[in-house]
């Protein structure tokens, strides 16, 4: 006896990768509620710092600006992490700090911390016993500290000099345990602390580059044109009453696309780029007969070799421009640069 389905009480293959399908867009749709319910408890707990927000936030800022030393942010476990962070943020915008873990602090580390330092302790529970442990001599170092906790009646809290209230309502973790929403809470105390001491300062862009040589802003904020211009034979310049001919020469042997015109003395007279060249091909010209002055842009755009070169590439922008000439302190001509030359250099 035949025992197997008949075929057409089977289900389609079809139907079969449907559901398939169906299911598994509905557990990458829990996934993304998941996501989305920790997004939004975390948000809840940092938007409830500005409503929180009292007058102790302004005492921790006048500790910071009046600090004559150094800060020390320290913090243990999760805390720690985040101490560690503030501590590069401050560091990276015009306020010295470092990070020192309360354990090895108790342990020979305490030496680098002294009475005109200003420390901010981070203890969510306020409690920490590492940092309990450091607090007694911190005081009588004489040294001010401002506590980051969540618990405004803990030993941490009312040891501090300021107390900056992280409390949240609950943790993203449905558990209640991990340090979730409060560790971004405390990390956004962190960053308005840092942000309201910039802005207090005035410390500017080219400050922040000074902090990050190595980066892309650093590239851009700090190098002048002096250090990506090209000079001598690169940079191609001709005398006014130049032959055409003799000028175009000259042009291909620079490659930079375009030629300055300059008097005896170098002074500028105007440029000559690939786009007059096309110009001036187009009113049928002899190049044999034609001087340079006559089909040159007069005068034209220039950069100082003491600008920075972001500001070459601003007015190149500007201008819709691919070159420039760079002048001296003695306004004369003494090199130039194109897209090319500010590309290879990082600042493009």
């Amino acid at each position: 006896m035949n025992n197997e389905t008949p075929l057409l009480d089977r289900p389609a293959l079809t139907d079969v990768s449907t559901a398939a399908t169906a299911g598994e867009n509905s557990r990458r749709n829990k996934l993304l509620i998941l996501a989305k319910k920790v997004f939004a408890t975390e948000a809840k707990a940092v938007a409830a710092l500005s409503q929180s927000l009292d007058v102790q936030f302004a005492d921790a800022c006048d500790l910071l600006l009046g600090c004559s030393g150094r800060v020390v942010v320290c913090g243990v476990g999760k805390s720690g992490h985040i101490a560690n962070k503030i501590a590069a943020t401050l560091a990276s915008t015009g306020t010295p700090a470092f990070f020192v873990h309360p354990a090895e602090a108790s342990h020979g580390d305490l030496g680098m911390i002294r009475a005109d330092d200003v420390i901010i302790a981070i203890s969510y529970g306020g409690e920490s016993s590492e940092i309990k442990t450091i607090l007694p001599l911190v005081k009588r170092l004489g040294t001010p500290v401002i506590a980051i906790t969540g618990k405004i009646n803990s030993s941490l809290a009312h040891s501090a000099s300021a107390v900056l209230n992280v409390a949240v309502a609950e943790e993203a973790c449905p558990l209640g345990l991990a340090p979730t929403s409060s560790t971004t809470a405390t990390l956004a105390m962190g960053d308005a602390l840092a942000v309201v001491l910039l802005e207090t300062r005035g410390f500017s862009a080219a400050d922040f580059a000074m902090t990050h040589p190595g980066g892309k802003l650093g590239r851009k904020l700090l190098l002048s044109v002096a250090d990506v211009m090209v000079s001598g034979q690169s940079s191609p310049s001709v005398l006014t009453g130049t032959l055409l001919r003799d000028a175009l020469y000259t042009m291909s042997a620079g490659q930079l696309g375009f030629l300055t015109v300059i008097d005896d003395n170098k002074q500028l007279l105007g440029v000559f780029s690939d786009g007059d060249l096309r110009r001036a091909l187009d009113r049928d010209i002899d190049i044999n007969k034609t001087l340079i002055d006559d089909v040159m842009t007069k005068g034209g755009y220039s950069v100082t070799a003491q600008q920075l070169a972001i500001d070459a590439l601003e007015l190149m922008e500007k201008h819709k421009i691919y070159a420039l000439p760079v002048l001296d302190a003695n306004a004369t001509v003494c090199g130039a640069l194109n897209m090319h030359t500010l590309l290879q250099a990082g600042v493009v």
